[in-house]
């Protein structure tokens, strides 16, 4: 079984530091989250987890620094479905960071009952796009005075089954938990493309990663004989560690060998979808994200 196993995860490991170097990920205290911070504060970077629970977030950060000789952790409270609280954690970084190189846009939510944010969009689409969109623009100026540096989107192939709605972005109209989670992580990697466009210049780099199939609590939601399908094949499914790795992988791997605006999977660049390369529909998404948070982002 492990053979086979092999064939379908394969491993990768890299002995690169990232000593004074600062990153942020977002949804940090659990699941894949967790183990990109405990990796990166191995590495030797000062790691902010960003969090809506701060109890688990603290608690998450003590069991690093626990695992992790000298690691340097924090827990920050963000609750991604409220752009009060995102504006309060950006302002607080501003406050207490000196620099940011790495922003880790890891949390999200999936296949959820219908709900909204704070703000009144649904939550997938509010939560793993909007969220992280907003949280990107208010700390691109950190990003940019710290360059070069990378902002790293989460993903998923389900993208591949997404559409943008743009009649019905929040599933007033017609609401299903696995199209609305397929669109919001197609809106991943589309923001990819074009914030990866508008900062290059900057020094400022982009990418989208596909984790695979990881054993996380984020399948809660799941229809179970569906979850139960995917334990008969056990073998597909990656821990939460090696779930982390591509993250990683587009994290300490030097510039000249990644693509900005790339999608990565298994620690590889990838091919996305034919939707999540459609740069129209991309530049359209940029100008509605904008117009329903209210900010102007040229």
């Amino acid at each position: 079984m492990q053979a086979i196993r092999s064939l379908f995860i394969p491993k990768w490991s890299s002995d690169v530091r990232l000593d004074g170097k600062t990153a942020i990920v977002t949804g940090a205290n659990v699941g894949i989250g967790k183990e990109t911070a405990k990796d990166l504060a191995g590495r030797g970077a000062r790691v902010i987890l960003a969090c809506r629970d701060m109890a688990k977030g603290e608690q998450a950060a003590r069991d690093i620094m626990r695992e992790v000789n000298g690691a340097k952790v924090v827990a920050r409270q963000l609750d991604l479905a409220d752009t009060k609280s995102i504006c309060q954690f950006a302002e607080n970084i501003y406050n207490t960071e000196k620099a940011l190189h790495c922003l880790i846009n890891n949390a999200g939510v999936a296949m959820c009952p219908y709900s909204i944010t704070v703000d009144g969009y649904e939550m997938q689409f509010g939560v793993n796009h909007l969220g992280h969109f907003f949280l990107t623009f208010l700390l691109l100026d950190l990003l940019k005075h710290s360059a070069p540096s990378r902002v790293i989107n989460l993903s998923s192939a389900a993208h591949a089954m997404g559409k943008i709605q743009f009649d019905d972005l929040s599933g007033e109209k017609d609401y299903h938990p696995v199209r609305a989670y397929a669109q919001s992580k197609l809106a991943n990697v589309l923001f990819t493309r074009e914030l990866a466009k508008r900062t290059e210049a900057l020094d400022v780099m982009a990418y989208s990663v596909d984790p695979g199939i990881v054993s996380t609590d984020i399948t809660r939601h799941l229809w179970r004989p569906l979850v139960d399908l995917v334990k008969t094949f056990s073998f597909l499914v990656k821990t939460p560690a090696e779930g982390a790795n591509t993250t990683v992988y587009c994290t300490v791997t030097p510039e000249s060998q990644l693509h900005t605006g790339g999608y990565y999977k298994d620690c590889a660049s990838a091919e996305s979808s034919r939707a999540g390369q459609d740069d129209g529909t991309a530049l359209k998404l940029w100008a509605v994200s904008c117009h329903l948070l209210g900010i102007r982002w040229r």
